[in-house]
């Protein structure tokens, strides 16, 4: 196990009655509120409301920043840094999934900043959290991705400042999620976890015990909730475990590997792939790609996350029946895209997309902008 240091001070409500508890959050901040959101899901399902409710019982000004687009772009946060200066913000809080809160981090750490929201931060307005959309683990994490779509680039920023200040995570309020995006969503969650997990060092130790139960928690209820949108257990354990996934706690004592998101980046950002869906075909082509590297790591997934039997079989058959089972659960069972020709991506974007690719980001093997564009070519 690598040394390591862990830190998280979101404070999370959980249950279905998390948002009972929003009135005591916003007791904790001043009296200008942005509210971000995306589209009109929240307004349909009575949650607009309900936020503003609450935000007017508890006295507070109101601003609104409506249309945050999944990956998020570097105008909207822009256009969000402009109302915090203009209205003296308090408090932000964001409503909906990963590309609303990712894009309402980028606007807290921007809006202080005397330079560009991409570079260091040094303080940040507070941010809250009412996740409705479970996938990208960004509630409780510091990190996020915005998009430049004019360059095609998808970049990450990291900063101690944008962690939430809370997070009000309601169950319940996954039940009218359209059927895609809540497969998009467990297949970023299962990336999250399988990048974590899937990495370097090999020994037996707390951490990939806690992974390997929380792919085969978030495999068992993802079949649940594909069968009963509103089974309350099942919805819990996929919200709670994307939550757990990046919360810092399975980074722990290990390397990490994010290369699949590095390579699924450029897509997103070049032709507004969603990127769950971009994941769903990138992720199992890349483990097939390596899985000879991390053929050890590859059999103990396959036998502790699969159940696959590991009787007269090689650790490289156990591999690769382990990746079988994973692309056997994504595109047949949660009907999750399986070629990059579905989504429409086209073969003469591949050169490019290795170009913007992050090549830093591996474990078991090193790839070159050759090898992104040979996993690409399989994907196909």
């Amino acid at each position: 196990m690598n040394d390591f240091m862990y830190y998280n001070p979101v404070r999370v409500h959980f249950g279905a009655d998390a948002m009972s508890h929003l009135p005591e959050e916003l007791g904790k901040f001043g009296a200008n509120v942005l509210l971000t959101y995306g589209g009109g899901s929240i307004k349909r399902t009575g949650l607009y409301e309900r936020v503003l409710d609450a935000l007017r019982a508890a006295g507070k000004s109101v601003y609104e920043l409506s249309g945050i687009m999944p990956n998020p772009r570097t105008e909207k946060v822009y256009e969000g840094i402009e109302l915090c200066r203009k209205h003296k913000i308090d408090l932000i809080l964001a409503v909906g999934g990963g590309s609303t809160i990712d894009c309402s981090k980028a606007i807290a750490v921007g809006a202080p900043a005397e330079g560009d929201f991409w570079e260091s931060a040094e303080t940040g307005i507070p941010l809250g959290v009412i996740l409705t959309i479970p996938a990208t683990g960004s509630e409780l994490d510091k990190s996020a991705v915005i998009t430049n779509f004019a360059t095609g680039e998808k970049n990450c920023y990291d900063s101690e400042w944008e962690f939430p200040r809370f997070a009000i995570l309601d169950p319940t309020l996954t039940y009218s999620l359209p059927k895609n995006q809540m497969v998009n969503g467990i297949v970023d969650t299962m990336s999250h976890l399988m990048e974590l997990y899937i990495s370097p060092p090999d020994d037996d130790f707390l951490t990939d015990n806690l992974a390997e139960a929380a792919m085969r928690t978030e495999i068992a209820a993802a079949r649940r909730s594909i069968v009963e949108p509103t089974d309350y257990e099942a919805r819990a354990n996929l919200m709670w475990t994307s939550s757990f996934a990046l919360c810092g706690m399975l980074n722990n004592g290990k390397k990490t590997d994010w290369e699949s998101h590095c390579i699924e980046h450029p897509l997103s950002a070049l032709f507004d792939v969603a990127h769950g869906a971009g994941l769903a075909v990138v992720h199992p082509a890349y483990l097939e790609y390596i899985c000879e590297s991390a053929a050890p790591r590859l059999a103990r997934f396959a036998r502790n996350v699969w159940g696959i039997d590991p009787a007269g079989k090689s650790e490289s058959e156990q591999a690769k029946e382990g990746i079988a089972a994973l692309k056997k659960f994504f595109h047949e069972e949660l009907g999750a895209p399986a070629t990059l020709r579905a989504l429409g991506v086209p073969e003469s974007c591949f050169a490019r997309v290795a170009e913007l690719t992050d090549l830093s980001c591996y474990s078991y093997r090193q790839l070159t902008a050759d090898d992104v564009i040979e996993i690409l070519r399989r994907c196909y």
